[in-house]
Formats: structure tokens, sequence, C-alpha cells
């Protein structure tokens, strides 16, 4: 269990699972460039946590509603959480997280809602089994499933984000396709820090061939 002193962005999960030295230059060097992308991005969720919580339909929905959990050290605040009405006990959470643009490769933006749901349920004590993520392109949810496997990838996410937070080093880079779309591309200089490891590893290579002869 974690102290709240102790607690990390939930935000953070997503640019860790994307990229270990991005969120490194964001979360530990607190450097940031946006881009059109993230302008949007930020407009987007800005616009979900306006307006007071309302009633619809029989589902209760929250806006900005802050989350926490004490055992994976994880703190922030989710866009919108519906509480949707079962036949006993209080409504069942359903967190729905927005993002700006299309469904990414890989599971960044699925990592960051599961970290809620995990969340939600250490706070209420109750189960979260699925959410919805919310893209801006098509403008439609696309609903999701916290499945074993996906809990299992946040937990060990969020312990790689206290392991690299208490170390306080920025990883090096590794070049990559995902580069082209990192706002922060011109700060990480990725093909300049990839080409140093590459000369300095060869260069390590040579001196222990030359040693050993």
């Amino acid at each position: 269990m974690y102290t709240e002193d102790d607690l990390l962005p939930l935000s953070a999960l997503q640019h860790l699972a994307f990229c270990e030295r991005q969120w490194a230059l964001i979360h530990l060097e607190q450097q940031w460039t946006e881009n059109r992308l993230t302008a949007e991005g930020r407009q987007m969720h800005e616009r979900a946590h306006e307006g007071s919580d309302e009633w619809r339909d029989g589902v209760r929905i929250c806006r900005g509603l802050r989350l926490r959990s004490l055992r994976l050290g994880l703190v922030g605040v989710a866009d919108v959480v519906e509480f949707h009405p079962q036949r006993s006990g209080p409504g069942r959470p359903f967190p729905v997280e927005y993002k700006h643009g299309r469904p990414k490769p890989g599971r960044w933006d699925e990592v960051q809602i599961c970290g809620q749901a995990l969340c939600l349920e250490e706070m209420l004590k109750v189960p979260v089994p699925e959410g919805a993520i919310f893209y801006g392109e098509p403008r439609r949810r696309m609903g999701l499933i916290f499945d074993s496997s996906l809990r299992g990838e946040t937990e060990r996410l969020a312990a790689r984000l206290h392991e690299l937070q208490n170390a306080g080093v920025t990883p090096a880079a590794i070049l990559g396709p995902h580069c082209e779309k990192c706002s922060l591309k011109d700060v990480c200089l990725p093909e300049q820090t990839t080409s140093r490891q590459v000369s300095n590893y060869t260069a390590r290579m040579v001196a222990a061939i030359l040693k050993e002869k």
C-alpha cells in the first residue's frame, strides 16, 4: 500500500504504455510540447469535465470525479463515470474516457481507463467489469471489458511507474514508428539518441574483442 505522498498521476499510465522515455520527459523533466492533436485532445477533456452531474434515462452521470488507489499508488480525475441502475444496491460504475482522434494500435488508452476502473473498485468496494472510450473520430464509444489480461497489464505498468519515478532517470530513446506522432519528438531527438546508443554499444564490443586478443 502506498501513502498519499506516493501517489502518481493516472494519466501517466498512458504515457508510460506508449513510451517510457516520453513518460520521463513529461513527468520527470517537466517538458511538454503541444501540437494540434494534443491541443484538441485537451479541449475535449475540458468539455467532458464541464457541467454538473445529472440523471439521464435512469443513469446517474458524474463528471470530473476524483479517483485514487492506495494499492496501485495512483490519483487522477475521470472524465465521466456513469452509474447504471441494478436490481439491488447502488448503481454500477461505468467509466467513460474521452479521446481525440481514432482508436490506437496499442493498448495505451485502454490501460488508462482500466486504471480508473481499479480505482473505482477500491474506493467504492464494488466490481467495475466494463467501461468505454469515446473517440472524437468516428464520434462513437468503444466498449471495453476489463478482463484479467488488461488488469494485469495495468497493474504491471503502475508498478513500473513507481520504479522509474524512484530511479529518477530518463530512459534512452527507442526509435520506432510511434516517434512520428509524438509531440515531444523535437525534444526527445530519438534518431540522435538511438545513434549514440548504437555507437556506444559498438565501441564497447570492439574494445571487448581487442582485449580478448
